[in-house]
């Protein structure tokens, strides 16, 4: 009753505090849906503590037990985060933190000589505001996220040095795209007239492809060093295989992530005939630094023949050995290279450009609503920014929820086709055995609540794949 009492009284208010009243609801709906999710899967954690049996072959009962704690912990860690920015959320909605940070900005454009009228200016000191407040009061999180839980699981790499001189780099990088590209969108919304937003939509599509194109050449270097792949064995396997999928591949690099974290990936970026494929040195075995230090603490050169080396420390580093064997990366890139070769990328492409231009005509439809931006406390102004900033995260956040969870459901079944896709190729076994060993070098737990992972998991379940691959592998 209580909450149809709720809603009652809501009914009853000024259309201002109905929209204030809903977006506030609204948004702790979906909190304690997700808290809730997420209890479940914590009761997983809790209660499975021996390997189950469809899981025996798959993995020992140490790395079981890692994962188990390592996943527990993480889950405490995003219950209190969580908690944290929901509450804060709510408090910079319910003290005005929104019209005092446009006030502040407002302030700093005045003593630098710009009036009112300047209000892209001021847009540009609200937005700097903004993601400087949010930096700091994220900080203290990644810290603790990195140098606690991650540390203690073995997975950092990162000196506090390190850590501090990227979150500014960062930090300063973002500013140098998100400032010249907001006041090209403001300044196209404000002169664009009636079909101002056919024009907003084209000019971030057109920015969506350019930061595409450019990010892997000219930003991700800022962070993280990339060689190209040595010529080898490896370099020619994947050369002979994106030929003979007609993927046009210019150049093969490898990633050195292993100075952040020990978790590994690989991808593939470009436009048209020009593709690059990147492969993180965590997730090879001949380049993974984890694996040289092993050698070394074992005494084991990495060229010795062999001899006099006890069994215990074969055993060891056997066992604690990391990444992928070559056929085992061929197997991994067969299943990028589907999502590819099946038109995964371009649909997700179009996917996200509909939705887009979407929004954009519905942020048209309801700029003009004096009562958004009075229920948000501007009661005198209606600056376009914050006009963005009220539609596409508040007033859109139920459609932004069923989009997010539908893409979620679309991305499983497309993982699916590219696992296929791989086998195919004739690499079952091998993107198999890949699986296994990336799950165990990432520390992934393989059981999973089912409405837990059918809300959040982008990639299916790796039993579920392992068992698509098997029935492959068997016909």
């Amino acid at each position: 009753m209580g909450m149809w009492a709720l809603l009652d009284a809501m009914w009853e208010m000024p259309a201002e505090k109905r929209i204030f009243g809903a977006v506030l609801l609204f948004s702790w709906t979906v909190y304690l849906w997700e808290t809730f999710l997420a209890q479940r899967q914590r009761r997983v954690y809790k209660t499975t503590t021996h390997v189950p049996l469809e899981l025996g072959q798959i993995m020992d009962s140490e790395t079981f037990e890692k994962s188990r704690l390592y996943q527990l912990d993480k889950s405490t860690f995003s219950f209190w985060s969580g908690l944290y920015s929901e509450v804060e959320g709510t408090l910079i909605l319910l003290f005005g933190g929104i019209p005092y940070l446009w006030r502040l900005s407002g302030r700093f454009c005045g003593y630098a000589g710009f009036g009112p009228e300047y209000e892209i200016t001021q847009s540009l000191v609200f937005l700097l505001l903004a993601t400087l407040f949010s930096a700091l009061t994220g900080l203290p999180w990644s810290l603790y996220n990195t140098f606690v839980i991650e540390e203690k699981h073995g997975f950092n790499q990162q000196t506090l040095g390190f850590f501090m001189k990227d979150a500014i780099k960062k930090f300063v990088v973002t500013q140098c795209i998100l400032l010249p590209v907001s006041s090209l969108l403001l300044y196209i919304i404000k002169i664009g007239g009636d079909y101002f937003f056919i024009y907003a939509w084209l000019f971030t599509l057109v920015v969506s492809l350019v930061l595409v194109t450019i990010y892997a050449d000219y930003i991700a270097p800022l962070f993280d060093k990339f060689t190209p792949l040595p010529e080898g064995k490896l370099k020619q396997e994947i050369e002979v295989m994106a030929k003979s999928i007609d993927f046009p591949l210019t150049k093969v690099y490898v990633v050195e992530g292993s100075k952040r974290s020990s978790h590994s990936n690989a991808y593939f970026y470009g436009f048209f005939k020009n593709k690059r494929i990147v492969l993180f040195d965590t997730l090879l075995e001949e380049y993974s630094v984890l694996n040289r230090d092993i050698q070394e603490e074992s005494g084991m050169e990495p060229r010795n023949d062999g001899e006099g080396d006890s069994e215990e420390i074969k055993a060891k580093v056997k066992n604690k050995k990391q990444g992928c064997k070559n056929e085992e990366v061929l197997a991994v890139l067969g299943h990028e290279l589907g999502h590819w070769k099946l038109g995964h990328t371009v649909k997700n492409i179009v996917i996200s450009q509909m939705n887009s231009f979407l929004c954009f005509f519905l942020f048209a439809v309801l700029i003009g609503r004096k009562e958004l931006f009075v229920a948000f406390g501007f009661n005198d102004s209606q600056p376009t920014l914050i006009g963005l900033l009220i539609i596409f995260q508040f007033i859109f956040s139920p459609y932004n929820e069923v989009l997010s969870f539908c893409l979620t459901v679309l991305s499983r079944r497309f993982e699916f086709q590219a696992d296929a896709f791989a086998k195919k190729l004739g690499k079952a076994k091998d993107l198999y055995s890949a699986l296994i060993k990336l799950n165990k070098d990432n520390l992934g737990f393989p059981v999973s609540d089912w409405l837990f992972s059918m809300w959040h998991y982008s990639h299916p379940p790796l039993l579920e794949r392992l068992q698509a691959l098997k029935n492959s592998k068997q016909d």
